[in-house]
């Protein structure tokens, strides 16, 4: 098996991600399909759409998304385009390993420390502290995270929402990826 940070991190629990998900972490690729992007109602869709703004999301309804992934030497990058618009870029870095680390997203004044946990062979992201201009900040105070990929009938099934205790969901996208097979076969 050829290594890369992401599988290094992992370490012997590389192998309990479902295979789909191990080869996308070692080659790298693109994955594309159709993905229902929701907001809540009343309140928590305001909240959401003012959140969705900040994020580049778009209205609600199905969209076309691509998210390119892909690794150097300084970190894991999520690239995602929602219908062929601008793409927005994440760089994760890998801190320590799965036993005792994390992954450090910065996006603006926000830096989330993420660690990872693996349900049935999926990804899924936990939030473990995130920091507002270099102050930390309660995770309780901010909305709630979800976000996982696992493999569901043999494609990637991606899934991201935002939800507040009492309103509930601010907003979600998901849906089922393929991978660009002219960047598999390569």
């Amino acid at each position: 098996m050829i290594s890369t940070l992401v599988s290094t991190w992992f370490g012997d629990k590389f192998s309990k991600l479902h295979p789909k998900l191990q080869q996308l972490h070692i080659q790298g690729s693109e994955l594309k399909g159709a993905v229902d992007l929701t907001y809540g109602k009343g309140l928590a869709g305001i909240i959401g759409q003012r959140l969705a703004k900040k994020m580049g999301l778009p209205t609600a309804g199905q969209h076309q998304l691509s998210v390119n992934i892909s690794h150097q030497p300084d970190g894991l990058y999520w690239g995602r385009c929602f219908n062929d618009q601008a793409r927005v870029t994440s760089l994760f870095k890998p801190v320590g390993s799965i036993e005792d680390g994390y992954w450090i997203e910065e996006t603006g004044p926000i830096t989330l420390h993420l660690t990872v946990d693996i349900r049935e062979g999926g990804w899924f992201w936990r939030c473990l502290k995130i920091k507002i201009k270099g102050v930390t900040v309660p995770t309780w105070l901010l909305p709630k995270t979800t976000a996982y990929k696992k493999i569901e009938d043999g494609r990637y099934r991606f899934f991201v929402g935002f939800t507040l205790p009492i309103l509930g969901s601010l907003v979600s996208y998901q849906g089922l990826l393929e991978p660009d097979l002219q960047l598999e076969n390569k």
